[in-house]
């Protein structure tokens, strides 16, 4: 549910597990695309998929399924299920793609899949890991975490996605692996502002560090647990989010680093803006709402809503007092 390019690269590999596939396109030209030529040129140009089917009919794509990977952006999932609730199977596995916490209610992904469609948070999983879309579809190795309370239905997610360059692993800590994948935009925001102002890998991987401590501190405090968070679903989605020029995160960071304005930062990353942007805000009040101290994430939230410029944020957060580590 979600012809964007992770949720187009998602069912490339879903179809290459030997996975009957239907992607739902909100737009009908995205949906005609796929089906005529087998590729999606508004969001991966140049990559052929194999072959799927897709519709602009939610109701048609859901129809007897028995697994719904849900692929539109975090923000934009609870108006989504609201439409599409009714036509959901009562035994479907649902399994997010999304990464964010909800503006407002503070929700993760899954509690938001929970509440809106009142799904058994037993039949809810999420995906997450450093799964960067353009070197997937390219079928570059890469692993990933799916998660789930329950193990079985997380098996079957997993068998429905495996192929020999897609390796997904099952973990039980749905916590864990949403925290992660939230809060590692934020920290990308931060490296790509670092690279724009011309920093280099001493600095870059003091924030990837000290943000993987926040976001650990934040994950320990919502019950997820450490080890997940050094894993696939923290430490590796961090690296590859805070390190890659694919990566929209840090693409919008160094814009904003190199003097640009967030105007022209959403314009140089396709006209999106990017996860982080819209994160930072809800994970700053997460953190604040559980007594989590968050500095790195409350800089990007200042440069980004507050006008505060990168060399202030740099500045503040240089003149914390020193302490043990």
């Amino acid at each position: 549910m979600g012809a964007g390019s992770w949720g187009t690269a998602f069912a490339k590999v879903l179809a290459e597990a030997g996975t009957e596939v239907t992607i739902w396109a909100r737009r009908d030209e995205v949906a005609e695309a796929l089906n005529s030529e087998h590729r999606n040129p508004f969001y991966l140009p140049g990559v052929q998929l194999p072959p799927v089917r897709a519709t602009a009919d939610a109701g048609a794509a859901l129809d007897g399924v028995d697994l719904v990977v849900l692929a539109v952006p975090s923000q934009s999932l609870r108006a989504n299920l609201d439409r599409w609730k009714g036509d959901i199977g009562p035994d479907a596995t649902l399994l997010s793609l999304a990464k964010g916490i909800e503006t407002g209610t503070l929700l993760r992904m899954s509690q938001v899949i929970e509440e809106v469609t009142g799904a058994d948070p037993g039949r809810v999983a999420v995906l997450s890991g450093p799964n960067l879309a353009g070197e997937i579809v390219q079928c570059q190795p890469t692993a990933t975490v799916i998660a789930c309370i329950d193990p079985e239905r997380a098996e079957v997610a997993q068998r429905a996605c495996a192929t020999g360059y897609f390796r997904p692993y099952t973990n039980t800590d749905v916590i864990g692996c949403e925290i992660g994948g939230a809060c590692k935009n934020v920290i990308a925001l931060a490296c790509g502002i670092a690279a724009g102002m011309g920093l280099g890998d001493n600095t870059i991987a003091s924030l990837i560090t000290r943000g993987l401590a926040e976001v650990i501190r934040l994950g320990v405090a919502l019950g997820a647990q450490p080890v997940t968070l050094a894993g696939l679903a923290g430490v590796g989605d961090l690296v590859a989010t805070c390190t890659s020029p694919l990566s929209r995160n840090r693409s919008f960071g160094a814009v904003l680093g190199a003097g640009g304005s967030m105007q022209a930062a959403q314009e140089a990353t396709n006209g999106q803006v990017a996860e982080g942007v819209k994160s930072c805000t809800s994970v700053r009040a997460l953190a604040a709402a559980h007594q989590v101290e968050m500095p790195l994430t409350d800089a990007v939230h200042r440069v980004c809503h507050e006008g505060l410029s990168v060399s202030e944020a740099v500045g503040s957060l240089l003149g914390r007092r020193i302490k043990p580590e």
